[in-house]
């Protein structure tokens, strides 16, 4: 079995900035599991364990609805929380652009007849960039500057991506964090020349 989802690469100089940020906050709790910065990426579906006969299938199916959907590009811009402020579990990062909102529904679409269901959540693009441990967080001072600090970049403009392609991943879960490696890569349609 393989452990897979499909999802974009942000761009580098981007990952940079969000990069910077942590390390800032890093000091401000000690209740947050940090991702790496390696491992940031936009999640459009997480497929879960699949055999190695579904990679054709799964690549073919995304070629067949992304082919033609043109190049697109999404702006990280601030800090969040899930699910809200007062019990936060997951530190985000949020990532804006409407194209995406639609790309991800028609891979949706596309991989209902191979079996995947539909997510039932409506899809919010974000990077994970924390976690909080057991989904606590203690209470006093640390988390108070914690919280002020996250205020101060809930507008914040990390950078732009331009998106090319969608990748099929597979996930290998490792105690030093999760190993990526690419199963199959769709080409968005290029820009036309003018």
């Amino acid at each position: 079995m393989i452990r897979a989802f499909i999802a974009v690469e942000i761009a580098p100089d981007t990952i940079t900035r969000i990069g910077a940020v942590i390390e800032r906050l890093k000091p401000l709790s000690a209740a947050i599991r940090w991702v790496g910065a390696g491992n940031f990426h936009l999640t459009l579906k997480f497929l879960g364990n699949i055999v190695e006969s579904q990679i054709e299938p799964i690549g073919a199916a995304l070629f067949d609805v992304l082919r033609l959907f043109p190049r697109l590009t999404i702006n990280a811009k601030g800090l969040g929380v899930f699910p809200n402020p007062r019990r936060p579990r997951v530190l985000w990062v949020g990532l804006v652009g409407n194209e995406i909102v639609s790309l991800q529904a028609k891979l949706e679409l596309a991989l209902t007849p191979l079996g995947f269901a539909p997510e039932e959540k409506k899809f919010t693009p974000h990077l994970t960039i924390g976690r909080w441990r057991h989904g606590e967080r203690t209470d006093g001072t640390a988390e108070q500057t914690l919280d002020q600090e996250l205020g101060r970049w809930s507008d914040y403009e990390f950078g732009v991506t331009s998106v090319h392609e969608v990748i099929l991943f597979q996930s290998d879960l490792k105690p030093a964090g999760a190993i990526y490696r690419r199963l199959k890569v769709v080409t968005l349609k290029p820009d036309p020349v003018p």
